[in-house]
């Protein structure tokens, strides 16, 4: 069977990679594996521990990182599977203070997990 020429394979690869260019597929594979997880899980009796604060600024650095770099499938599993707010908790301001880190303007432009390593390895 064809439209326009194009035979309805040739159409579902095209959408296929045109699903996959714009992340949406990955996205929907993701929101796939954390709705098995949760099913399989039993997420109804399972009792999620609090985060600890620890935990949360861990899971925002994270959170940055994911969104600086755009894995958003990636983002749209961590969020549920931890527990961590939608809404972050804390501001960038917060968490370089809870860190340590000094920022300049051009740490300012990359997650702070970067500064992180770029100081570690500078203690070396």
């Amino acid at each position: 069977m064809t439209a326009g020429g194009a035979t309805v394979d040739e159409l579902t690869d095209v959408l296929r990679e045109t699903l996959e260019n714009r992340g949406a597929l990955g996205n929907v594979r993701a929101h796939l594996r954390a709705e098995v997880s949760n099913a399989l899980e039993d997420r109804t009796s399972f009792a999620r521990p609090d985060l600890s604060n620890e935990n949360l600024v861990i899971n925002e650095l994270i959170r940055e990182y994911l969104v600086f770099n755009r894995y958003r499938s990636t983002l749209s599993v961590l969020l549920p599977e931890s527990g961590q707010p939608e809404t972050p908790p804390f501001d960038r301001d917060f968490l370089a203070r809870e860190m340590r880190v000094k920022e300049n303007d051009t740490s300012r432009k990359v997650p702070l997990l970067y500064t992180l390593l770029a100081n570690a390895q500078h203690k070396k």
